[in-house]
């Protein structure tokens, strides 16, 4: 059975929220692709809309949008996602995962692209109603 944990970007305040999915709600992201949209549902968020935006394995290999599927595959790359250059002109080969989410993958970046308010809807509020 599919596990995942779920960073889920809030692009209007900058917060980053992190859950555990697993089971049922587990399975939405099977065979879906980096880009993907989605219901919020899964991880907590009825109401809203999430795109699928990154990811990695459970060894720290990120997933690639320009790799099909599933599978491993070593680039040599200049730069972007798998690898900063320390300095110009440095290239590297590094091994990446495809952009299709499935059993391999251990984190699952997402963006909330419509709803509003995602601390409240997570139940994260951070007590300023509280305070006098």
């Amino acid at each position: 059975m599919a596990e995942f944990k779920v960073v889920i970007a809030d692009p209007e305040s900058g917060e980053t929220f992190q859950r555990e999915v697993d089971g049922q709600d587990a399975n939405r992201f099977l065979g879906r692709e980096i880009g993907d949209e989605i219901g919020g549902d899964a991880v907590g968020l009825s109401g809203h809309t999430i795109e699928i935006t990154g990811g990695s394995d459970e060894t720290g290999r990120p997933m690639r949008e320009d790799v099909s599927g599933t599978r491993l595959k070593e680039l040599l790359l200049e730069g972007g996602v798998g690898f900063e250059p320390s300095r110009e002109g440095e290239r590297k080969r590094i091994t990446v995962r495809g952009r299709e989410v499935d059993d391999d993958v251990a984190q699952i970046n997402v963006s909330v692209i419509e709803g509003d308010d995602v601390a409240a809807a997570l139940g994260e509020d951070d007590g300023d109603a509280d305070e006098e």
